[in-house]
């Protein structure tokens, strides 16, 4: 968001070096305008040797694939967000099995987001593509398309196909 007025009491914005950064601020009643990134969060789930992916049906970037995934609400946990967005996309239902990693993106102009991913493991559910997406689909680990969304995405699945995440539970590869 580029404010040019406050959020708080309309009063026009002025920059000032707060904190050792150029910040938005309000001299009326104080307000100070923080750019904080955006919380998301999402799974890596593996079937078969396949990974899950989804393709956006909207902007930003429609038409590209990308993990399931989206953005925590203000009243859940990263984990629960992973599960209900996997579920909104794919119509599969999948649980935690542990914390993949944190990852920090800036493809999006005006939008920096910290994703946290998970690995899951598939519980029930029927796959079909859902909510924001056009297509949902389990691609081979070779075989994922080049055209993904999201550098963190791409940067996820590259270290988990390197193998330094994925283990071996109840004689399934996650």
């Amino acid at each position: 968001m580029n404010y040019k007025f406050c959020p708080v009491c309309a009063h026009p914005l002025k920059e000032k070096k707060i904190d050792g950064r150029i910040r938005k601020v309000c001299e009326k009643c104080g307000f100070i305008h923080y750019k904080n990134p955006a919380p998301a969060a999402g799974v890596i789930l593996e079937k078969d040797g396949k990974i899950l992916l989804v393709k956006r049906k909207y902007k930003p970037k429609a038409g590209l694939w990308s993990l399931p995934a989206g953005f925590v609400e203000y009243d859940e946990s990263p984990d629960a967000a992973s599960v209900r967005e996997t579920f909104e996309e794919t119509g599969i239902k999948v649980s935690i099995v542990k914390l993949f990693e944190v990852f920090g993106a800036c493809d999006l102009p005006d939008n920096h987001v910290v994703v946290v991913l998970y690995i899951a493991e598939m519980t029930g559910g029927k796959l079909r593509p859902g909510d924001d997406a056009e297509a949902a689909e389990f691609f081979p680990l070779q075989g994922l398309p080049a055209d993904m969304a999201f550098s963190s995405h791409k940067k996820a699945l590259q270290k988990y196909i390197d193998g330094s995440a994925r283990q071996q539970i109840n004689g399934n590869i996650i």
